[in-house]
């Protein structure tokens, strides 16, 4: 206990939710990769084990240094990390490596490592967007000094997000719009965005078939369509299909760790689908148990959001809670058939690099927030 107290400081509570996540996580990979093993690795079911537990443990000292670096200094750089972002989306979209048809990544040269700006864009313009709504609570309710500075940010990094990646830009702007909501912008202002916005999608989606040619957008409004359809030969509603199949087949019980079945038939069952796997495997059981972690979760960081005595910090820690539990709980929607299938990983349990990584400095983030307010009270 005294290690724990000297090294791993702020909320207790989650890094016991970090552990549990990651055991939940090494398991669930290593069932749902063993058709992956099979056909890439010779049947070697430990290659994705070691490389996943590997990013973890990367992760894992992520978060150790930016839980030990005061939260403050994030607002610090925020400018730095959002003109770092708006090139690097740019060139992703233009030179970026293409998957899904969609061009999400960037390769880093020399090697091979894959790059996915999304996830920077995520983290840079919810710190920048605490950093405005901090600075600026005097005049926040103005339109021109309040509003517009940030909103005009919003619309940058959320529209280069949506020319690839419709989810994440719609997850990236609905928290956006949150956050500003918290930091007393006007109502009125969010609503006619609202507005600007749904009619802009409706107009985008009724346009669909003169513009399937361009970007994703007849993707887009196919994952519309099938969600709403009947078409059980589509693509689309196959992954649906056999999410909800995985789902009935482990029922109250659960079939047992690494008895999947679904898991051979399922596409992307070890990162987008990976919440299918868990219920099929542990059953409802399962199921509740990881929607209670991500719900405690959002519970511990109101209460750092409620002690926090910096408005900085309080901001960030929304935006990041947002993030993170808004995040998991459309993945556990597409998986279980209410949501069009997005390609939303679950946070701190898919398996993934890039999004493992930034996962990892947001919680190290609201560690750090959670720590200084810890010292403060001890200090009184």
């Amino acid at each position: 206990m005294n290690f724990v107290t000297k090294y791993l400081g702020g909320d207790r509570a989650i890094w016991l939710i970090i552990l549990a996540l990651s055991v939940i996580s090494l398991l669930a990979v290593y069932s749902a990769t063993g058709t992956l093993a099979y056909k890439y690795h010779h049947g070697d079911t430990t290659h994705y084990l070691f490389r996943h537990f590997n990013l973890l443990f990367i992760g894992f000292i992520v978060l150790f240094i930016t839980h030990k670096i005061n939260f403050i200094w994030y607002k610090r750089i925020a400018r730095v990390l959002i003109y770092i972002t708006i090139p690097l989306l740019l060139y992703t979209l233009v030179r970026g490596a293409s998957l899904n048809e969609a061009s999400r990544w960037i390769v880093l040269p020399g090697t091979g490592l894959s790059f996915q700006t999304s996830d920077l864009a995520k983290f840079s313009l919810i710190i920048f967007i605490a950093r405005h709504l901090a600075n600026n609570q005097d005049n926040i309710k103005n339109f021109k000094t309040g509003f517009q500075p940030i909103f005009l940010w919003v619309l940058a990094v959320v529209g280069l997000i949506f020319l690839a990646n419709f989810s994440t830009a719609a997850m990236l702007f609905l928290i956006s719009m949150i956050m500003l909501f918290i930091g007393r912008v006007r109502i009125r202002y969010l609503a006619g965005v609202f507005a600007l916005g749904f009619a802009f999608l409706f107009i985008g989606y009724l346009a669909s078939p003169l513009l399937s040619e361009y970007g994703r957008v007849g993707t887009w409004a196919n994952r519309i369509d099938r969600f709403f359809g009947d078409d059980e030969e589509d693509q689309g509603n196959f992954q649906a299909e056999q999410s909800q199949i995985a789902i009935v087949k482990g029922g109250l019980l659960g079939q047992g760790p690494g008895k999947s079945e679904q898991r051979n038939f399922l596409p992307h069952p070890y990162s987008d689908f990976i919440f299918s796997i868990i219920v099929e495997e542990y059953g409802v059981g399962g199921a509740i148990f990881i929607i209670l972690l991500y719900l405690f979760l959002f519970y511990r960081i109101g209460q750092i959001v409620r002690k926090s005595t910096s408005s900085f910090g309080s901001y960030l820690a929304i935006g990041i809670g947002l993030s993170l539990v808004v995040q998991a709980f459309i993945n556990i929607g597409v998986a279980v058939g209410i949501f069009p299938v997005t390609g939303q990983t679950l946070p701190l349990v898919s398996m993934g690099g890039t999004s493992i990584l930034f996962t990892s400095a947001s919680l190290g983030i609201l560690l750090s927030i959670s720590k200084s307010t810890i010292e403060k009270e001890k200090k009184k």
